[in-house]
Parts: structure tokens; C-alpha cells; sequence
């Protein structure tokens, strides 16, 4: 199931941090600590929120929340698989939580979804990729439809600025409770 979360509706980062620690709680794998993959490029206006949201948590990390894929480290589709192969090696027992932007349908333009299961990066722009993560969540940055790439070039900053600092505060929000709940639930 995807949930659809508007980012310009009052209360929606703590809607966003609601709907992410479900997901974390309830998720059948078992874990010891989380890693948050952000996909994109610093490139593309577009593709920048994974970035974005990378760097942001980046200052919050700890030895049980780890982030792959900053503004100055981005993993994007040409280290994709190798930071994917990385992840598994270093952190055999995690929650990965995959965090790209997305095109969509005009209605959900400025939605956040977050759900369980893998990301598919690079599909709005016809990319084939490995799916990554555990869990998904998703910025709509702009409009799908013809030419994905233009469209990724030419979206508006302050969009996936917004975006990306609603999903960030959804996730700082949570991450202190999920993982003390968690450490509850396992122990048992």
C-alpha cells in the first residue's frame, strides 16, 4: 500500500512522520538499525531532492541511522548498484529506506507516498535500475508524460526544496521513537 501525503497541507511533515514509523514498525524484517539510500543527482533541479534530504539528515546520523547519498556523495544511477553492495556488506541487519523524486499525475504534483516494499529509481525517465530499499518515499517533483528528462531540468527549485524539507522533518521527527520502539519490540 502507498499512502499520498499533500506537503502543502497543514501538519504534513508530522503526517509524513506518522505514516513512515508504521511502515518501519510493522515491517516483517527484522532489524538493528536504519539506513536511509537518497537517489539523485545535484545536477538536475529535478532529481536534486534524495540529495537534499541526504545532506539534511546527514547532521543527524548515529551508530543505528546511517545515510548514503548526500549533495557532495550522491548516489545516482551510475553507483547505484555498487552503494547498494556496500550497504548489504556494511549493514547486514538494516531497514533501508529508499528516498527519491518521482514524477506523477498533475493532481499528486507536491504529494509525498510513502510504502512498503522497493523503490524502481530511474523510471520516470525510462532508466532500468535495480530496485532498492525496504521501504519507498517518494517527492513529486513535477509531471509525467513526455519527455521525462526535460522535465526533471526544468522543474522548480522550490518545489523540491519544499518537498525535501517536509520529508525531512517527517523523518527526524520519527527516528528517535522507531527506533526505541523497535529496540522494545525485539527485545520482547
Amino acid at each position: 500500500m502507498t499512502f499520498y501525503i499533500d506537503a502543502n497541507k497543514t501538519g504534513a511533515a508530522r503526517e509524513i512522520s506518522s505514516l513512515l514509523k508504521n511502515c518501519i514498525l510493522h515491517h516483517r524484517k527484522s532489524w538493528k538499525e536504519l539506513v536511509f539510500l537518497c537517489i539523485g543527482t545535484d545536477r538536475l533541479t529535478g532529481d536534486c531532492l534524495g540529495p537534499y534530504v541526504g545532506q539534511q539528515l546527514l547532521c543527524n546520523a548515529s551508530e543505528k541511522v546511517h545515510v548514503y547519498g548526500t549533495l557532495s556523495h550522491p548516489v545516482h544511477a551510475l553507483n547505484l548498484t555498487s552503494a547498494s553492495q556496500d550497504i548489504c556488506f556494511s549493514h547486514p541487519e538494516a531497514l533501508v529506506i529508499a528516498i527519491d523524486a518521482s514524477l506523477g499525475q498533475k493532481k499528486h504534483l507536491g504529494y509525498v507516498t510513502i510504502g512498503d516494499g522497493a523503490l524502481y529509481p530511474g523510471a520516470a525517465v525510462q532508466k532500468e535500475l535495480p530496485p532498492v530499499g525496504d521501504i519507498h518515499v517518494t517527492g513529486i517533483v513535477n509531471t509525467a508524460g513526455l519527455l521525462e528528462q526535460l522535465t526533471l531540468q526544468t522543474t522548480r527549485l522550490s518545489t523540491v526544496i519544499h518537498l525535501a524539507d517536509k520529508i525531512t522533518q517527517g523523518i527526524l521527527a520519527m527516528i528517535p521513537s522507531a527506533i526505541h520502539e523497535s529496540y522494545f519490540i525485539q527485545k520482547l
